[in-house]
């Protein structure tokens, strides 16, 4: 930035703060600040101000790298990016507005307009970078998390193992299912499996074909699959779409699914 304008500012830093601060009240009324206490949004606004005023006086890299750290603070404590953007706007406002008051050439103000708008437009880019960047990373981290723990193989007793299905089950999840399967199978040696679908919300054609094609691969490897958890809703469902699960034994409960486990492995409950 110019060092006309980078002395301006810091000469008139108060007075633009002061205005600044009556435009970002404003930004406050939008919906997605509602919830934020006074203290906690008084105290932003000044660190967010405080830290614009001092890497204007920056080089290109060093307030680059300042940036990032900021939006990376904010971003972990939740801050919405719109309300950074929409704070930067009214700098840029505030401050046409007393450079208007001061220069009389408009040829110059038009020069200085141009001048800022690269400036602001060049952060509120790198902002909108680091936070797209960083939540793609949180959202491929806690992605990640929970397929590590959506199927999941239990072996309840021995030669029995259950898998509980929850939530919607798309083709990665599916791939992920029947590797979990085979490998929980062999590492458990396991004669029956049981898999419950008690927490998946609908059974349409795509997912009975994964379930389907889950236990054709445990056949091959010697063992048997029962599909447990099947509801009146879900029973309608296959039933309407014409879904063949005639392959593989089907129980309406966990509870009836192992007592069949057990029987096909030469066991029983007894009460003492």
């Amino acid at each position: 930035m110019q060092p006309y304008i980078v002395s301006f500012i810091l000469k008139n830093r108060q007075t633009l703060i002061e205005r600044w601060e009556e435009e970002l009240g404003a930004v406050r009324d939008e919906n997605y600040l509602g919830s934020v206490s006074e203290s906690v949004f008084e105290n932003t606004s000044h660190d967010f101000m405080q830290f614009i005023i001092e890497i204007i006086e920056m080089d290109q890299e060093q307030a680059k790298e300042r940036l990032s750290a900021f939006a990376d603070r904010y971003i972990q404590s939740g801050w919405p990016l719109a309300y950074f953007t929409k704070g930067l706007q009214a700098f840029r406002r505030v401050l046409l507005v007393a450079l208007s008051e001061n220069e009389s050439e408009v040829s110059e103000l038009v020069k200085t307009f141009s001048e800022l708008e690269n400036w602001i437009d060049g952060v509120i880019n790198q902002l909108v970078y680091d936070y797209t960047g960083s939540w793609e990373d949180i959202f491929e981290m806690q992605k990640l998390s929970l397929l590590e723990l959506s199927a999941p193989l239990i072996p309840v007793f021995q030669g029995v193992t259950v898998m509980p299905l929850i939530g919607t089950i798309d083709t990665q999840r599916a791939k992920l299912i029947m590797e979990n399967l085979l490998d929980g199978v062999i590492k458990h040696r396991s004669q029956v499996v049981l898999i419950d679908i008690t927490g998946v919300p609908v059974v349409d054609t795509m997912v009975a074909h994964h379930i389907i094609q889950a236990s054709e691969a445990v056949r091959l490897v010697g063992a048997t699959c029962i599909l447990v958890g099947i509801r009146p809703e879900i029973a309608q469902t296959i039933v309407n779409l014409g879904i063949d699960l005639s392959k593989f034994p089907t129980k309406s409960t966990l509870k009836k699914g192992i007592e069949s486990a057990l029987e096909m492995t030469n066991k029983k409950m007894v009460d003492l």
